[in-house]
């Protein structure tokens, strides 16, 4: 999968153990989908996964890894990829953006890319089968790009893997799981929130105020093939000015969480942030523990992890020249567990006698 800043590969398998734990637990809505690692391994452990993001390439990603089924693409994105693999380069909007404009890529592997994906746009093809090629173009792009993972910059010399070949491979497409098929949605946080409906919600909300979308525009401008207007060193879209977050907002995080939390239909909610975030673990905590009108188990666990490799080797301006140092590299990935509590009403009034909190889990 694409490299991607929050990237919860190792954290995958305590999700897992905490959606496990939701007795007959069979759907889940993951809310801020991103690269859909974790909806990916949860259709791989058998759940109908709802995926949600409000970006084009998030929602593209989860439309190959959650919603389209091997069953149904797989010989016909096997064939469409050797197809585009011959392909020639030719040059276009893609090449003089992201190759001369700024310098993500070499302008062979710019070539490519533009041929194939205005290839991929002649094609029409049904959403589930575009959206599994596209994502092996996005892919196969990351593998050749000269950044350090994030697109808000690229490297003042040549990454050397960004002197290979563009070459696309067939994504890991699933069969469909065994509790149904999923869906990927591309709708805002709460509008999601309030019209799917799951037995469990995982929520990675955006936690500082770095945008998903000045993160990867160079991937929203490939799946939307807008060829919008762009500005600055790096070629950013124009929308990247307008397209904002409240969750990227210190002052308005606290609240958008508090009303998608509110409004989720689900008997479990697994939300993950780091420590570098706006909001703090008490604060978190206090939010989960009023849901289901105060009858809610809270537990948190604590995952450390090294930090993006971005963020080990300096702060960089947008022509790659390092203007700051490194203050920590590594970092506390935190992973709240809320269950609404059968027995929160019985126990409330002991818990208020001894002091202990209700329904505290062991």
């Amino acid at each position: 999968m694409i490299k991607y800043l929050g990237s919860k590969r190792t954290l995958i398998p305590a999700i897992l153990d905490a959606v496990g734990e939701v007795e007959g637990a069979g759907a889940v809505i993951d809310l801020f989908s991103g690269t859909s690692r974790v909806g990916h391994a949860l259709k791989a452990a058998g759940y109908r996964v709802l995926a949600n993001d409000h970006n084009a390439y998030a929602a593209t990603l989860a439309r190959c890894y959650v919603q389209a089924d091997a069953e149904d693409v797989l010989p016909d994105a096997e064939r469409l990829i050797r197809e585009f693999n011959a392909l020639p380069g030719r040059a276009g909007w893609f090449t003089e953006t992201y190759c001369v404009r700024s310098r993500f890529f070499m302008p062979g592997n710019g070539e490519r890319i533009d041929a194939i994906r205005e290839a991929i746009a002649r094609k029409g093809l049904e959403a589930d089968l575009e959206a599994v090629v596209l994502t092996s173009l996005m892919e196969a792009a990351d593998r050749v790009d000269s950044t350090t993972g994030v697109q808000m910059a690229y490297l003042k010399r040549w990454a050397p893997r960004a002197a290979n070949a563009l070459e696309l491979r067939v994504p890991a497409v699933l069969p469909r799981a065994a509790h149904g098929k999923g869906e990927a949605h591309q709708l805002d946080a709460l509008d999601a929130a309030r019209r799917l409906t799951a037995d469990v919600a995982y929520l990675d909300p955006p936690y500082n105020q770095h945008a998903y979308l000045g993160n990867y525009h160079v991937w929203e401008s490939l799946v939307r093939w807008d060829k919008p207007e762009v500005y600055g060193v790096a070629c950013k879209r124009a929308d990247c000015r307008e397209r904002r977050s409240e969750f990227n907002s210190r002052p308005a995080c606290a609240d958008a969480l508090r009303r998608v939390l509110a409004s989720l239909q689900t008997d479990a909610v697994i939300l993950s942030l780091s420590n570098e975030g706006y909001l703090a673990r008490a604060e978190l905590e206090s939010m989960l523990e009023g849901l289901w009108g105060g009858r809610a188990s809270v537990r948190v666990l604590a995952h450390d992890y090294k930090r993006y490799v971005g963020a080990q080797i300096g702060i960089h301006n947008p022509r790659g020249e390092r203007v700051g140092r490194v203050s920590h590299l590594r970092n506390v990935e935190y992973l709240f567990i809320a269950q609404q509590c059968v027995e929160a009403e019985h126990t409330r009034s002991f818990a208020r006698a001894t002091g202990l909190r209700a329904c505290t889990p062991d």
